[in-house]
Order: C-alpha cells, then structure tokens, then sequence
C-alpha cells in the first residue's frame, strides 16, 4: 500500500532508448504500444515468445540474445522488467533507481518506479486507467473498456462538444443485428444531424439518436416524381449542401447491391466529401447466424454472391447462370425470394444437382430469424408454401447439410 496516489504522466518516447528484458508474454502484450510510440526498443532475453521474435525480425526491436547484464540501462528513458526470475527483477530495478530511468516490474508493482495503466484508443483520444492504491488490472481494464467503448459509440460526448464534420457517410449497417454494425459507424451515427435510412438497416439503432438528429425513411423520401435512388441522390445532396453531418445508413456493405457507388458518384459530381464504412455483409453474416459455414474443408472452396432481383430468362439480367450450375462451391442469392423458383429451374436446367441442399434464412440475425431447409428441386415449391418473405439469403450448396453437432 502507498500512501499517496500514483502520478499520471504521459511519455513521449519517440526515437528514445527503451530497454525490455524478458520476451514472454508480458512483453508480447506491451511491446506493440512502445513500438506504435516510435520507441528506439531493445530487448534482453534468451529467448522471446514466437510474436516477440517476429518483431525482431520485421527490424521493428532489436534483441539482444542474452541474459541482462549491469549497464543495459545506460541512456535508457524507460524500462520494463519482466523475467520469471524474482532476484534479476530486483536487481535490474536497483539499477534502474540508481540511473534514475522509471522502470516497471510485471512481477511486483509496489517495487516498481512506475506502471502501466490500462489504456485505450479512440479517434485521437487515449484513455488510462490506473487505480488509487496498487495496480488493480481487472478493474483497470473494466473501467477503460466502459470509457473507450462510450467514446466510439459517441454515448459519452457530451452535446456541446459534440463533433461533426459537414458531408456525407455512407454506412455499411450489418445485416440487421445493431451489434454488428463497426464501431467507426456507430461513433458516425451519434455525430450525425441526418440519418437517411434503408428498410434493411439496422433500424434499432434509431432509437438511440438524439432527438435533434432527423430521421429519414429513404423508402418514403417525397420529392416528386423521380426514380428512387435519385430521390435518396437528392436528399444526400441537399442536406449535405446546408452543412448538416449526414449519415446514409444502409443494410449489409454499402457496395454489395447496396447501390453505394452511385451515391458516391453522385455526390461526388457536386463537390461533396463522402466517407465510405464498410459493412458486415449478410451474404455471409445471415448463413453464419444459421449455423451455415458458407466455407468448410473438404465440401467448399470457394462461394459466389449472386443477386437474383431479376430471373434468369430476363434481358436485364447480367448473370451467367450456366456458368453458376458448374461449380462445386456454395452460391449465395440475395434479393431472389420472389424469383427462387425460376433460379432453382435454371441451375437445374443447365446441370445442377435437384438434390442440392438449400437453406432460405429470413430475417437473418434478428429476433425474428428463421431457417427453412430446402432441396434445389423443392425450393420453390418450400418457400411458397412455407411463405418465405423478404428479407431472406438463400444458400445453395453441400455446406447446408454441414452440422456442428456429431
């Protein structure tokens, strides 16, 4: 116990000696900080974990093959004590008091001349936790995840510092779970002034807007008669021209049929800043939620993503479904519901095997998911008469019939 509070500081350790002896794997964890801090890093241990030695490697540290010897701390600002031998610790940390260089022991703090907090990143914030009396990790690392994790979120930016940055976001939501959306869309979301919305998108997270943020459905956008997606272009447009922080959230990625590129082209063309975050795609995170690997030794090398709005016999459609009936991996359709009767007949048709399994997930990672299993012969039959609505991934393919259960 000591009776005063540890000194929170901040190191700048840029091009600075830093001495770390021991390569287990307490240097495994810490050394990635120290080399992110451009610390001039040496390493004195025998041996090194597999990680360890990889940094030494890539020219990252340098290592010293040896046991620490008096002096290795000359010119050092910092050093960390971290063998398995109690008595070298004790020695290493005398030098270190005697050279005055603050030096932290992983085997006993209250030895030490300094510690290492608990820390976290987030958006040009670094968060550290150190608790009052003794190193407390567990608590530290409670108390950090809670803070780190509000910071990302935007849930503990406080109103009047509220950052926004004037232009558009094109969100990638997830495929439905608000868990799954990144944590970059998330923290965009509580910066935003507008959020244009898809049907398909995450749409629990709305709830938690602030109610200033304007919520628009992008399915109902009125602005007279013009095509959808130049309905949506114009909305981004106009909002986005009266300096408002927007957010057009959409289901899935947004360049996976989620039409982001025309967005962007469009806004683009008037001079608008548009940032793109990436989405967690139901075309692989819906059959995982179903228990269905869409790859897996020995049964899939590979998958395809297909969309399948429009059927196989229509003049519009661009996809090679002959070519699709020949290989042996998992197909997965999106957007083919209404048009899984004529795909199966197709596939089918141009050699496929009527026997193939398939599953049809509606409402995949949410409350009101469901799995309905199917062969390639049947679908079509099964989803009408199990009445199969949209949103639904369909997955065709030996993975289906892969079970984790013996």
């Amino acid at each position: 116990m000591v009776e005063h509070p540890a000194y929170p500081v901040g190191l700048r350790l840029t091009g600075r000696r830093v001495v770390v002896v021991g390569g287990g794997q307490v240097a495994q964890r810490r050394l990635p900080a120290l080399i992110a801090a451009g610390a001039d890093i040496t390493l004195v241990s025998p041996s090194a974990t597999p990680s360890v030695e990889a940094m030494a490697d890539a020219g990252e540290i340098r290592w010293e093959r040896r046991r620490f010897q008096d002096g290795d701390l000359t010119d050092a600002w910092y050093a960390l004590v971290a063998t398995a031998d109690t008595e070298a610790n004790e020695r290493i940390s005398a030098e270190a008091e005697r050279s005055r260089v603050w030096c932290v022991r992983a085997d006993d703090a209250t030895a030490a001349t300094a510690w290492t907090p608990a820390t976290g990143r987030s958006e040009g914030v670094t968060v550290a936790v150190l608790t009052t009396d003794t190193p407390d990790p567990r608590r530290s690392a409670t108390i950090r995840d809670a803070i780190v994790e509000g910071l990302r979120d935007g849930t503990l930016v406080a109103p009047q510092q509220r950052t926004r940055t004037p232009g558009v976001a094109l969100v990638g939501g997830g495929p439905g779970d608000p868990d799954l959306i990144t944590v970059r869309g998330r923290r965009l979301l509580a910066e935003a002034d507008v959020v244009i919305a898809d049907r398909l998108g995450p749409r629990d997270l709305l709830d938690e807007l602030p109610p200033h943020v304007e919520v628009i459905d992008a399915a109902k956008i009125p602005y007279g008669r013009f095509m959808a997606q130049e309905a949506i272009n114009n909305a981004l447009i106009e909002h986005a021209k009266a300096g408002k922080a927007v957010v057009r959230l959409k289901g899935g990625d947004p360049y996976v049929f989620g039409r982001g590129m025309e967005e962007l082209q469009a806004l683009a063309d008037e001079g608008i800043t548009c940032t793109v975050v990436p989405g967690i795609s139901s075309s692989i995170s819906v059959p995982g939620a179903a228990g269905i690997p869409v790859t897996h030794r020995g049964v899939a090398h590979e998958f395809t993503v297909v969309s399948g709005h429009v059927a196989p016999d229509d003049p519009r459609s661009l996809v090679d479904w002959k070519s699709l009936a020949q290989l042996r991996g998992t197909l997965v359709i999106l957007m083919g519901v209404d048009k899984i009767g004529a795909i199966a007949e197709a596939l089918v048709t141009h050699g496929k095997d009527p026997a193939t399994p398939v599953a049809l997930v509606q409402e995949g990672t949410t409350a009101a998911q469901r799995r309905v299993d199917a062969t390639l012969g049947s679908v079509g039959e099964v989803a009408r008469a199990e009445e199969v609505k949209p949103p639904a991934v369909i997955v065709i393919g030996d993975v289906v019939a892969v079970n984790a259960r013996p």
